[in-house]
């Protein structure tokens, strides 16, 4: 599945425990009618799922899919220590799996962790919309986790230097601008600094920017008042021709498309 295939999904935490095990915990056998996403930091413990063993460890994720039969224990000598969600998609009979197996192996980098101490002080401390919030990192937990399973990338920690680039090309994606001008502004060589964005990113420079360009498009085209040639120069694009193949290579239907009066992105 593609990451944009999880847009619509809506979670809502039933269950956050910051799990530092006594040497006797277990998990009774038994289905579970919820998510269980864990992530292991220290110590050990032997999770079944629908009786198959499986041993985690720091530095292991643990996925478990509503409906499954889960059973756990600790080990005596290396008690776990982990942070688990147990949690639902709303609304409710949504089957939706996270494309994980029951163990991954996941670097808790300290950006993730820094989210999830904010969720726990988020969720522990309950105040006024807690619940609001705590959705909207919880969120922001399963878009890094998503991005890093789907992309098959490391969970790397922003890099200022890109972080910086990406604000610039928002401001001013309608200039002629390219990786060489860009990297002459960061002070980096234009092949290392190619690389190191697609390594943050995913995507290249130019088909980041290209996006950026074709949303503020789309917008401009569905707010009415501009033909596509306008919209095209006015978005960075010198040629029209170029502007409607880039765009349905982005949005899969051509900026013609939306000259219909009344139309929005989301009657697409």
């Amino acid at each position: 599945m593609a990451l944009s295939e999880y847009d619509h999904l809506v979670p809502e935490v039933v269950l956050f425990v910051d799990r530092r095990c006594y040497p006797d915990w277990k998990i009774i056998r038994r289905p579970i009618d919820f998510h269980d996403l864990t992530f292991v930091v220290g110590g050990k413990a032997d999770y079944y799922v629908n009786g198959v063993k499986h041993t985690a460890e720091a530095g292991n994720l643990i996925y478990i899919p509503p409906g499954s039969i889960r059973e756990a224990h600790t080990y005596a000598d290396s008690p776990m220590h982990s942070y688990a969600f147990n949690f639902l998609w709303l609304p409710p009979n949504n089957e939706t799996r996270l494309p994980l197996a029951t163990i991954t192996k996941f670097r808790l980098t300290g950006p993730l962790l820094e989210q999830i101490k904010a969720f726990n002080q988020i969720w522990m401390s309950k105040q006024p919309g807690y619940k609001m919030q705590a959705r909207g990192q919880f969120l922001l937990i399963l878009h890094r986790l998503l991005v890093t399973a789907l992309h098959r990338t490391e969970d790397l920690a922003p890099d200022p230097r890109i972080e910086r680039m990406k604000a610039y090309l928002a401001e001013n994606y309608a200039e002629d601008l390219d990786i060489g001008r860009l990297a002459e502004l960061a002070g980096l060589h234009p092949v290392y600094l190619g690389r190191l964005f697609k390594q943050q990113t995913g995507v290249s420079f130019r088909a980041f920017l290209n996006t950026i360009r074709v949303n503020n498009a789309e917008a401009m085209l569905a707010a009415g008042g501009f033909t596509v040639s306008e919209v095209a120069e006015r978005c960075g694009f010198k040629d029209v021709a170029y502007f409607s193949n880039v765009f349905k290579a982005v949005k899969g239907y051509p900026p013609s498309s939306i000259a219909a009066k009344g139309w929005t992105p989301e009657k697409i």
